[in-house]
């Protein structure tokens, strides 16, 4: 089985080289996980700090300080970066290391379904929480 890149043909070495990778896609890949990462940096910091500050909190109080709409809302924040930026480092795992077609259209949807699933799943908990709580 020969490769494309190896015809030779009557091709330049520019025509056969063209449609072996999109390196506008790779680009795209590599600035969306360069900014997710920049954007986890930040509420990572912040959960962090949210963390301490409820250290030996009871339920009642961390419910009631997870309630308060600035953290409600980094929450969902966080809640979004860290699975929007997982799911970019699994594709381009997924890309990288499964080589059959299939298998990689396979792994790419059950990753994106998980991610998905897991992230509404996580934002509806905190918006139950930010408008349930003291009601």
């Amino acid at each position: 089985m020969s490769m494309k890149w190896e015809n030779k043909g009557f091709k330049t070495p520019l025509a056969r080289a063209r449609g072996l990778g999109a390196s506008r896609s790779v680009v795209d890949n590599w600035v969306k996980l360069r900014v997710t990462a920049v954007a986890n940096v930040l509420v990572i910091a912040w959960f962090l700090w949210f963390l301490k500050n409820n250290i030996g909190a009871s339920h009642a109080e961390f419910t009631a300080d997870l309630a308060d709409p600035r953290n409600a809302i980094m929450m969902i924040l966080f809640i979004i970066t860290v699975f929007y930026h997982a799911s970019l480092g699994c594709r381009e795992i997924i890309e990288d290391y499964f080589h059959s077609e299939w298998m990689k259209i396979a792994k790419l949807v059950g990753a994106y379904m998980f991610f998905f699933t897991m992230g509404v799943a996580s934002i509806f908990s905190v918006l139950k929480i930010a408008f349930t709580v003291g009601v």
